[in-house]
C-alpha cells in the first residue's frame, strides 16, 4: 500500500539500484543527482524515506542523510520537517544550479571562463542567424539603439549590452545554452560590468554588435559567427585586463 497518495517510492528506488560496498557519500549523492536530473521525476515529488533509500542503495543511513544534506545545499531537494524530502524543480532548472555550484566551489580560472563564454556566444550567434524571427530582430535592434543612446552612461550601456546578448540567446532557441551562458556570465559579471571604461571602447562595442545584428538580419550563419568571434576577442581582452587589476 502506498504511504501517501501519488507515492512513487517504489519507482524511485527501482531506478536507483544498489551501490558497491564501501561507496563514499559523494557517490551516493551522485547516484541520487543523476536520477533527480534525469527528467523522470516531477518537481514536488516526495522522495522515499532515508531508510528505504539506504536499503535500496545498500549503504548506511548516515551516507544517505549526508548526501541529501549536500543536495539540499545545492538547491536540488527541499527537506520539510515532519513531512519528508521533496524534489525542488525539473531537470532544466536543476542542471544549471549544479553547474553554478560546481563552478563556484572550484577554483575560478578567468581565462578558461572567457574561452567558454566565447565559444558559447559564437555558437549562439550562429544558431540565432538560422532561427531568429521578426520579434527577435526587433529586440536586438532595440538593445542596439539603447547602447547608442547610453554611451555617456556606462552603467546603462552595460545593461543594454547584456540585453543584446540575452536577446541573441533567446533567438537561438536553446534553453540549455541560455542556462550555461547565464552561469558563465554571472561568474564574470564582476569584471564585465567595469570592462567598458570610455566612449571609445563603447563605440567599438557598438560597431561589433551591429556587425552581429546585420549578419543575423541576413540569416548569414557564418558571418554571424565570425562577427561574434571578433567581438568576443575584443570583449575578452577587456575583461581579462580588468580581472588582472
Amino acid at each position: 500500500m502506498p504511504a501517501y497518495p501519488g507515492d512513487r517510492s517504489a519507482e524511485i528506488t527501482a531506478a536507483l539500484g544498489a551501490l558497491p560496498s564501501g561507496t563514499p557519500v559523494s557517490e551516493v549523492a551522485r547516484r541520487l543527482l543523476d536520477l533527480f536530473t534525469s527528467g523522470s521525476i516531477a518537481p514536488g515529488t516526495r522522495l522515499p524515506p532515508e531508510r528505504q533509500l539506504a536499503a535500496t542503495l545498500e549503504v548506511g543511513r548516515s551516507a544517505v542523510r549526508e548526501a541529501l544534506a549536500a543536495l539540499e545545499i545545492l538547491g536540488i531537494v527541499h527537506v520539510r520537517p515532519g513531512s519528508g524530502t521533496y524534489l525542488r524543480g525539473n531537470a532544466s532548472e536543476l542542471l544549471p544550479q549544479t553547474l553554478r555550484w560546481g563552478l563556484l566551489i572550484g577554483e575560478r580560472n578567468t581565462a578558461e571562463l572567457l574561452e567558454l563564454r566565447s565559444g558559447l556566444e559564437i555558437y549562439v550567434a550562429r544558431l540565432a542567424a538560422a532561427r531568429a524571427e521578426a520579434s527577435d530582430l526587433e529586440s536586438l535592434s532595440a538593445s542596439l539603439d539603447r547602447m547608442r543612446e547610453s554611451m555617456g552612461a556606462l552603467k546603462a550601456f552595460a545593461k543594454a549590452d547584456l540585453d543584446f546578448h540575452d536577446a541573441l540567446a533567446q533567438a537561438a532557441d536553446n534553453a540549455m545554452l541560455v542556462d550555461m551562458l547565464h552561469v558563465v556570465r554571472s561568474l564574470l559579471q564582476v569584471y564585465a560590468d567595469r570592462a567598458v571604461h570610455d566612449e571609445g571602447a563603447a563605440r567599438t562595442a557598438i560597431d561589433e554588435h551591429d556587425a552581429v545584428y546585420r549578419a543575423i538580419e541576413r540569416a548569414d550563419q557564418d558571418a554571424a559567427a565570425s562577427a561574434m568571434a571578433v567581438h568576443m576577442a575584443t570583449a575578452s581582452a577587456r575583461v581579462a585586463a580588468e580581472a588582472a587589476r
